[in-house]
């Protein structure tokens, strides 16, 4: 079952509000306390999701990671308020259509003074007519690369692009001149250069078992550290690297919307042992993930699975 062609452009308008949101907050907080700035960012482009999904999608329910009950305690700029819950379990589980929110992915880089490997993740869980469900619309906002992943109601994804300091083209109205007015071009996920493999691993706590990968692979293997999840993904699909590997601990809302775009892009997406990504879980712990181009795919499975079985349990 498709998403409606509004759903597709709710999930990058949304993903790309709130990263101008989270951008004024960076302008406002500055980079001196950096847990106030993760906290108000956090908290700010929670509720604005929040809020705008509950006014846009009533009927609909939510799956947040500010939303959480271990974040509850959050506070930002002076506000006393915990964050708005996500809908109970029990609503999330038989709901038809759930929306699965990442309102900043990559903390860490978002308070890093000059880092723009920050994202804004926005994605649509529909349930299908067997019971089953998958994710039908996607979008990942890259704010500080003036950047938009999103999916389109043609089954693809595109790639939206307002260069930094024009007039955004959504507040400017409808008069607005093209010069704020946002550039879209399909998006595809385009092959790695013949012997070579960039794969993009997290600048904290990249997988023990890439090192070896790298050694296993009869190919020249370069490990390319960059910050969110969405940051990550977003650049196999803009070809700053070829494949991005994780098996550190994810929940859904760090791969949702990546992994919604980049299935619409053409790429690879699956867990690292190849089982397909599912969403919308009683527990939405979901670990790993492997993303690229499908001619990759079958050497990094197999590379995985090798160096996998020989490590210790």
């Amino acid at each position: 079952m498709q998403a409606a062609a509004d759903d597709h452009a709710l999930a990058a308008d949304l993903a790309a509000a709130a990263g101008r949101l989270l951008l004024d907050v960076r302008d406002e907080q500055g980079f001196a306390d950096a847990r106030a700035l993760k906290d108000t960012g956090d908290l700010r482009a929670h509720e604005y999701l929040m809020a705008a999904l509950a006014e846009r999608c009533p009927g609909d329910a939510v799956l947040s990671e500010e939303g959480r009950a271990s974040v509850a305690g959050k506070r930002a700029g002076g506000d006393d308020r915990a964050p708005t819950r996500n809908a109970s379990d029990a609503e999330r589980r038989t709901a038809d259509r759930v929306w699965i929110v990442d309102p900043l992915d990559g903390t860490r880089e978002f308070s890093e003074e000059g880092r723009r490997d920050w994202a804004v993740h926005v994605a649509l869980w529909r349930r299908d007519p067997s019971g089953g469900g998958r994710l039908v619309a996607g979008a990942v906002a890259l704010p500080a690369q003036g950047l938009t992943l999103r999916t389109d109601a043609t089954g693809g994804a595109s790639l939206v692009r307002v260069d930094p300091g024009e007039p955004d083209p959504v507040t400017a109205g409808k008069d607005a001149s093209r010069k704020g007015q946002p550039r879209e071009v399909p998006l595809h996920a385009p092959a790695p250069d013949a012997g070579k493999l960039r794969i993009a691993v997290s600048r904290t706590r990249p997988p023990d078992f890439l090192r070896q990968l790298a050694d296993r692979i009869d190919l020249d293997v370069e490990l390319v550290p960059i910050g969110s999840a969405g940051a990550k993904i977003s650049a196999v699909l803009l070809g700053e690297v070829d494949a991005y590997v994780h098996a550190g601990g994810q929940y859904e809302w760090d791969s949702a919307a990546p992994a919604a775009v980049a299935l619409a892009a053409g790429a690879h997406a699956s867990r690292v042992d190849g089982a397909p990504l599912e969403y919308n879980r009683e527990d939405p712990r979901l670990p790993d993930i492997l993303v690229c181009h499908p001619v990759s795919a079958p050497t990094l499975l197999t590379g995985i699975r090798d160096v996998r079985g020989a490590l210790p349990d």
